[in-house]
């Protein structure tokens, strides 16, 4: 960059250039700030600062000059981006380098001296957010956007090698994948680095810190959940999930069907044609690439039989390739029709030629098949299966993604827990399962069983 102002030493801390816009960082902030990693996560408390403090983060990169000048807002919708957009207009106007900004932000773009643009997108319209390749990211208030638009994000920053910074507040019952990153980020390995700023932080507010009065009084209004994780930015874990394991960084990758290689059908009717908000008919679309499945695909409906799922993949690009299915028992047993598995197996047009393998499994086995191949190798750090974002069904069953058929809420596959949060029972609640199901299914046919099951398992091998 040749901006006329002093660049500041370094891209984190820049203390003489805050000085110039009137930010006057807290301890916590300023270590944010200071930050060498690629990838930050903050979740800050309410009213800790998080978004003056992602505006500067933003600013101190404008001035470095191996960046060439196009920085990204991204928020839930164009008014998340409001706050980050209005701190930087401002700070660009005190060192006199404001060109243009709009006065709206949907969309809205800020205009430099030397051609730097910093442009708002929404999240309502992804197809945005495959456009050129930005030097930098903002997600404000990350935690209210879906899984699907941190990937994409994250494919964005991939070309150039840029920056990802990601400032919200824990949200519980919205979006778990945030919580999950948090926690995956806290090493602070792998160039990714999560930071909490509690309110209590922001000293502008609260003179006393976490003894200010304003806030000992909040602490004791407020349920634990609420203050650790509205106040604190610490995350509360949901009581109960069975693949509380499961990272959105490292399990969910954008992978791609291959042509040519071998299809695999990993299928649970979830009781065919279920219209019930805990079931559904999932079909996992898997490939084995280097002996990793990977699930790229995925139909997960409600409301649909056989036939009709079966015409769904028929117009899909990889049907051609399908060898292989696997299904539940329950797609032998007669219900008043021909079985389930029969209808897969007529030839086309009705159904798809496909012969579907079974077996009886019981739920711990299937549960312990899976939680192997989730387990990240310790030599890699790679996991030994890959979900694509595109799988939405299966990754809310995981607390990945909202639930599909719901209204934005979280429904993971839990445990029976009592009210104290203890686990109930030997096997979780049969609901929100269909698609982690139908992988085990397909695990148990391919691979056979993780250890010796409890009880006689047939296994076909490939």
């Amino acid at each position: 960059m040749t901006l006329t102002a002093e660049r500041p030493t370094g891209i984190g801390v820049a203390s003489d250039l805050f000085k110039r816009v009137g930010f006057e960082p807290t301890p916590e902030q300023s270590a944010i700030l200071a930050s060498n990693k690629r990838f930050n996560l903050v979740a800050g408390g309410e009213q800790s600062g998080k978004s003056r403090c992602a505006a500067a983060y933003l600013l101190g990169h404008v001035f470095d000059p191996e960046e060439t000048g196009l920085y990204w807002l991204v928020g839930a919708d164009y008014a998340e981006t409001e706050r980050e957009f209005h701190y930087l207009v401002d700070d660009f106007q005190a060192l006199g380098l404001l060109r243009h900004a709009t006065k709206r932000v949907d969309p809205g773009q800020i205009l430099l001296a030397d051609g730097t643009r910093i442009v708002t997108k929404s999240a309502k319209d992804n197809r945005r957010l495959a456009r050129e390749a930005p030097d930098g990211i903002i997600g404000c208030e990350a935690s209210q956007l879906d899984v699907s638009t941190f990937e994409r994000m994250r494919g964005r920053v991939a070309p150039k090698e840029a920056w990802l910074f990601l400032s919200g507040t824990f949200e519980r019952t919205q979006m778990p994948w945030y919580t999950a990153l948090w926690k995956a980020w806290q090493s602070g390995a792998d160039d990714r680095q999560s930071w909490s700023l509690p309110s209590w932080t922001n000293f502008h507010l609260y003179p006393g810190g976490k003894e200010d009065p304003e806030i000992l009084k909040l602490e004791r209004e407020s349920s634990d959940e609420f203050f650790m994780e509205r106040i604190a930015g610490i995350p509360v874990t949901p009581k109960g999930i069975v693949f509380g394991e499961f990272r959105p960084d490292l399990h969910i990758r954008d992978v791609a069907y291959e042509k040519g290689e071998p299809v695999y059908l990993w299928v649970d009717p979830g009781g065919s044609g279920a219209t019930t908000g805990a079931s559904a008919y999932a079909v996992e679309a898997v490939q084995i690439i280097d002996d990793r499945p990977q699930v790229f695909d995925e139909i997960y409906e409600q409301g649909l039989v056989t036939q009709d799922i079966i015409t769904i993949i028929q117009s899909r690009p990889w049907a051609k390739d399908i060898r292989y299915g696997v299904a539940d028992v329950y797609a032998y047993q007669h219900h008043g029709q021909s079985p389930i598995a029969e209808q897969w197996q007529a030839p086309p047009p009705d159904g798809l030629g496909l012969y579907m393998a079974s077996n009886r499994i019981k739920i711990p086995d299937g549960i312990e098949r899976l939680k192997t191949f989730l387990k990240v190798n310790p030599l890699t750090n790679e996991p030994g299966i890959l979900f694509s974002p595109r799988a939405r069904g299966i990754l809310s069953e995981f607390g990945a993604a909202p639930y599909p058929f719901g209204s934005g809420e979280t429904r993971p596959y839990s445990w029976k827990v009592d009210r104290d949060g203890n686990i109930v029972g030997k096997v979780p609640e049969d609901a929100y399962c269909d698609g982690v199901k139908a992988v085990w299914y397909g695990l148990f046919e391919k691979y056979g069983a993780a250890r010796k099951a409890s009880g006689t398992i047939k296994v076909k091998q490939w």
